[in-house]
């Protein structure tokens, strides 16, 4: 049986020393491959150089930084290795800074190109040379563009694959909570996701829903219960 894991958090780089990132610590990750070593799984596990990692010499390490390194990452074992499952954890950042620019500089830019404003913003950013972006300016613009949905790929680079998605919202109810989670299993083909609200994490403590196609649900209300929860529904689709 052979795991490929996500967990913690993308960065996305502003410049070359600012970065636009997440709270994810990769503890639950961490959790969801340490019991899948109880099975003598073989684990790939992609993460993030802060994120906490299992500490085990059976786990191969992947470490990167962007959405964009993620996917690459992710083509580049799924096109080498046959995975039971693919358990993706991970937060992926929605969006990547494409350009930055000085309050002044667009306003200016307004101006003069109002019409293709995105691709006019970029070309001013381009025209910058330096790597790290001066403070002297009061106030400045980020534009922010939309990554793709690196879970959408997993089922296209490897259809049989048990595919175990997440869902984080805030401070919902349950009811909205859950029927988000059905929409994501149908939008990214997924055979299951685990439902949770940032509201009901803390340490250890990690209240979530885990979902299937047929929109059961199973409760967990610790890191891991849900890492046995998953790998319970994981071995019992192998086995069917």
């Amino acid at each position: 049986m052979r795991i490929l894991i996500t967990a913690g958090g993308t960065t996305e780089k502003i410049d070359d020393v600012r970065a636009i990132t997440n709270h994810s610590s990769g503890r639950l990750g961490k959790a969801i491959a340490e019991a899948f070593l109880s099975e003598d799984a073989t684990i790939d596990y992609i993460t993030i150089k802060p994120a906490v990692k299992p500490d085990d010499s059976r786990i191969s390490l992947h470490l990167i930084e962007s959405t964009a390194g993620l996917a690459a990452k992710l083509k580049e074992l799924m096109t080498a290795n046959k995975y039971t499952a693919v358990i993706h954890s991970m937060a992926v950042s929605d969006f990547t800074p494409e350009s930055s620019i000085t309050l002044e500089d667009l306003q200016q830019t307004v101006s003069t190109n109002p019409v293709d404003l995105a691709a006019a913003l970029k070309a001013k950013d381009q025209e910058r040379t330096e790597k790290k972006i001066s403070s002297d300016t009061d106030h400045l613009v980020i534009i922010l563009k939309k990554n793709p949905k690196v879970i959408q790929q997993i089922k296209e680079l490897q259809p049989e694959t048990t595919l175990v998605g997440f869902k984080l919202l805030v401070d919902v109810p349950m009811i909205q909570l859950l029927d988000v989670a059905k929409k994501s299993l149908e939008k990214n083909q997924a055979d299951f996701i685990l439902a949770n609200d940032l509201t009901e994490i803390s340490g250890e403590t990690h209240h979530g829903y885990l979902i299937n196609r047929q929109h059961k649900v199973k409760e967990a209300h610790t890191k891991s219960e849900i890492a046995q929860l998953i790998k319970e529904a994981v071995l019992e689709r192998k086995n069917a």
